[in-house]
């Protein structure tokens, strides 16, 4: 008997409402489980939180910088911050406390160690419902010399958290070129000054990650597929700036800039034939680790200022282009009304009728408006001081370049300008405009970066290669120019510039500064800008040097300076084979596993002065390694103990290279030469530290 069919319809019926029914709970639990924060007394926020998915950064490493000579001038190294583990439960089924047991004995145990007053100390240590805490701020950012001399106490509870951070071993050395970074709380870095800041997307890196599984207890799944992006770790910089040089060119600044009275002061060194800066050195000055900064520019580049009388070498050098030049034409020193304006030579009472060349020797501001009067058009000196490179940026590698200012059309403008004042100039296009006069006429870009490296594959990213230049002056006219300029130094206004067996040639220069409240100039002789623009040897020049002076009362500091230096750069390059007053400068050899007794021999002989570390008999270590010029000392390290050295009159880089070399952690204070200095020593009795304060020399 077939079924009855009401009862069929009925049964289907049943099974679509129940699956109505089914489905509406599902969408109401959906509903629910994405409205509710928790269910059944778990997170869902937490929960995804800790979900087996594990994403990991890959911190890419900041590139290092590097000096001509592979030498380390900024570099990222391991950092430590000190921690206080405070929760007793750390300890839990283990044989040793592993939280501060003690909170009174840690304190007076670490405070002489981090620089921080026990009491703080304890304070920090103090807190209740803490699992751990930072023991700032002397216990950040700690060396690994630091991490060591903590770990020796074997306290209870107190561990460290590994960063990084950024590193400048040679404290002030060549700083504004350098430059710094700024350290967030997040570990974000960037550069904010110098080749810091201009190379900083290169330096910086690309960070990479990996993703992959992870069981309950934190460890990655077996056979577990990982995402892994490599991360890319930033390139390395290396810079045109010759360390030996710009050692001898910091050396000379301190100490003639220490004895001047100047406020400020920059002293820079280029290759004659390429335009490459070897050494630039300025006075203030900053350590990039501490950023005890009182200018934020740097003056290579963005101090902007008149020049004065450096620039008639220019003004000279254009009406010599033009062809009208005469040096044996004469003219009448000392005053000249231009318009409503009395110019007068810096003596103002001028030589009497003079030749353009000994004018030029004798600084006359005369001679160069004579020039401008007669032979050459104010719109034809502004081209051509524009054509070699002043009112525009030189393009140099460092951030924050200014232009400068030439500007000028008015007779009296125009007669101002050719003697370098109403006019503004930076020392990196001072620099550019004298390669016309190294380079036999052909002008170059001044750089400072040799090459950008890739660590990781080694590829050379980018090479300084040789500039061909661009012709602005003839053979002639820099023949003549070159001569004009060593009768500065041996007739005119440079002769305390002027060194017997050196052929340095150059131009003096003194600058009014401008007052702006009142309009004009001060009439003070407090209130100046001088410098000299020169080079050497004269015939075939290899530097280009030029130094400037701000309210110095005299050049003869800033001429102390210059001389200084050729002497060291002489003696250590052998430019010439010249030896008179050289100071014995000369490249180490390396010492290392020699007799010490048979070293002090070879250096007695040789001049060269020298300390010895340890009472060994064989050098195990020394500085500068081979090769390198001695700065001040040779330190000898020697395979027996270490006492106590007489520190005085050590710069600030001999300090730091002693403190390494006996693996002692260094606290400078002040700049300059050691003067007062004291040791800490552990209980074995070992040098653990050094404080030193240094100052710069006194005006005799």
């Amino acid at each position: 008997m077939r079924e009855k069919v009401p009862n069929k319809i009925n049964v289907n019926k049943f099974v679509i409402l129940f699956g109505l029914f089914l489905f509406a709970v599902i969408i109401a639990r959906l509903i629910f489980l994405n409205l509710s924060p928790s269910i059944d007394g778990i997170n869902l926020s937490d929960f995804a939180k800790n979900r087996n998915t594990v994403n990991k950064t890959l911190k890419a490493n900041r590139g290092t910088i590097y000096d001509s000579n592979n030498e380390v001038l900024a570099e990222t190294v391991d950092s430590y911050t000190l921690v206080a583990f405070l929760d007793k439960s750390r300890s839990k089924n283990s044989t040793k406390p592993r939280h501060v047991v003690d909170v009174e004995a840690t304190a007076k145990a670490l405070a002489p160690k981090i620089n921080m007053t026990e009491e703080r100390l304890i304070e920090l240590m103090s807190q209740k419902g803490l699992y751990q805490v930072e023991l700032g701020p002397g216990g950040k950012g700690l060396s690994e010399l630091q991490k060591e001399e903590i770990e020796k106490l074997e306290l209870p509870g107190i561990g460290f958290i590994s960063t990084k951070k950024r590193y400048y071993p040679n404290l002030d050395f060549a700083s504004y070129v350098i430059g710094y970074v700024r350290e967030y709380d997040d570990g974000e870095v960037k550069g904010e000054m110098g080749i810091e800041a201009k190379y900083d997307s290169e330096l910086t890196g690309v960070d990479g990650s990996v993703t992959y599984q992870q069981d309950a207890l934190g460890y990655k799944l077996i056979n577990s597929p990982e995402i892994r992006i490599e991360k890319e770790d930033g390139y390395d910089i290396y810079l045109t700036i010759d360390s030996n040089v710009q050692l001898m060119t910091e050396r000379a600044l301190n100490e003639a800039f220490g004895r001047s009275y100047a406020t400020k002061a920059i002293f820079v060194v280029a290759e004659a034939k390429t335009g490459k800066i070897i050494a630039s050195a300025t006075k203030p000055s900053f350590d990039p680790n501490i950023k005890n900064i009182e200018n934020y520019l740097d003056p290579l580049v963005s101090y902007s200022y008149e020049p004065g009388s450096t620039m008639k070498t220019f003004t000279y050098m254009a009406t010599m282009e033009k062809g009208n030049y005469n040096g044996q034409d004469t003219y009448q020193s000392g005053t000249i009304k231009i318009d409503d304006y009395t110019i007068k030579d810096w003596n103002t009472y001028g030589w009497g009728n003079i030749t353009y060349d000994y004018g030029y020797a004798q600084s006359s501001n005369l001679g160069v408006v004579n020039l401008t009067q007669n032979y050459l058009t104010g719109q034809e000196l502004k081209d051509y001081l524009k054509k070699i490179g002043f009112g525009s940026k030189t393009g140099i590698e460092l951030p924050g370049e200014v232009s400068g200012k030439i500007d000028f059309q008015y007779k009296v403008e125009v007669a101002t300008a050719s003697f370098g004042q109403g006019i503004t100039i930076t020392p990196v296009q001072m620099i550019k405009a004298l390669t016309a006069i190294s380079n036999d006429g052909y002008i170059l870009n001044p750089t400072i970066v040799e090459k950008v490296v890739s660590p990781s594959t080694g590829e050379v990213i980018y090479q300084n290669k040789p500039q061909k230049g661009t012709k602005v002056a003839s053979k002639e006219t820099v023949t003549k120019i070159k001569s004009l300029m060593n009768d500065v130094v041996t007739i005119g206004t440079g002769t305390n510039f002027n060194m017997e067996g050196y052929d340095i040639i150059g131009k003096t220069g003194t600058a009014e500064v401008y007052n702006a409240n009142t309009g004009g100039y001060y009439n003070t002789t407090y209130r100046n800008i001088r410098s000299f623009a020169g080079m050497y040897p004269k015939d075939n020049p290899k530097y280009i040097i030029y130094i400037v002076f701000e309210n110095a009362p005299s050049s003869n500091e800033m001429a102390d300076a210059v001389k200084s230096l050729i002497q060291d750069i002489e003696a250590y390059y052998n430019l010439t084979n010249v030896r008179a007053n050289t100071n014995s400068v000369q490249k180490t050899e390396n010492y290392s596993n020699k007799k010490i007794n048979d070293v002090k021999t070879i250096l007695e002989q040789s001049g060269i002065k020298y300390e010895v570390i340890g009472d060994g008999d064989v050098v195990i270590n020394q500085y500068p390694k081979e090769n390198n010029y001695v700065d001040g000392k040779l330190l000898l390290k020697t395979n027996g103990n270490i006492s106590e050295t007489n520190l005085s009159g050590y710069s600030s880089k001999l300090l730091r290279n002693y403190c390494k070399l006996i693996n002692a952690e260094c606290n400078i204070s002040g700049s300059g030469y050691v003067t007062n200095y004291s040791y800490e020593k552990d209980e074995s009795g070992k040098i653990i530290k050094v404080n030193a304060e240094l100052v710069l020399p006194t005006v005799q």
